[in-house]
């Protein structure tokens, strides 16, 4: 496998100039910070939308400290208020465009912000952030997530330029509602 990751640790990575963002601190996460994100996740990432089996949860985030998987988090007050997963992937070849089948592709894993924090764009600047360090490193095709009916997550995904490509059924990871996983890709593709 090719060689993703690049580590930057650098506070400030987002335009916290933007109104209302003066008080968040966004940056790459830090492998010690696993724990408080895995909380974060648990206490704020439930709804009857989302798949956050512990297991799988666990395994993704433990790949945080291995350089596996990424992740973006803003901080407030030094505690992690939202937080944005990522990683390379090959599960996504069948939407790769022609000739691009066999490239590597981006993943976003989890999209969470704390509750009290909502509604103030802190989840489509974190996904736009993922998105540009997925770009760096040079993964074109970069695919989202979600529950078909999840609009709180589709309309994030749309403001930070993901469009849908599919929709299927999934009765193993979607228990109400469609019961389907929309698929969406970031970017304008053919």
């Amino acid at each position: 496998m090719r060689n993703f990751y690049v580590r930057d640790r650098s506070p400030d990575l987002f335009d916290t100039d933007a109104p209302g963002m003066s008080r968040y601190v966004m940056q790459a996460a830090m492998p010690e910070q696993v724990g408080e994100i895995l909380a974060l996740i648990r206490e704020h990432g439930p709804n009857p939308w989302n798949f956050l089996p512990d297991v799988e949860l666990a395994a993704h985030l433990s790949a945080i400290r291995r350089g596996r998987t990424q992740a973006v988090v803003a901080l407030r007050d030094g505690e992690i208020v939202a937080v944005v997963t990522f990683e390379p992937s090959d599960a996504f070849h069948r939407y790769q465009p022609s000739g691009r089948e066999i490239e590597w592709q981006g993943h976003v894993g989890e999209v969470v912000v704390h509750r009290g924090h909502r509604g103030q764009g802190l989840g489509t600047r974190l996904l736009k952030a993922a998105v540009s360090r997925l770009l760096q490193m040079g993964l074109i095709e970069i695919y989202v997530e979600r529950h078909e009916e999840n609009q709180g997550s589709a309309g994030m995904m749309r403001k930070a330029g993901f469009v849908v490509i599919d929709v299927f059924d999934d009765p193993r990871r979607r228990d109400v509602g469609s019961r389907r996983t929309a698929v969406s890709r970031y970017g304008p593709h053919p």
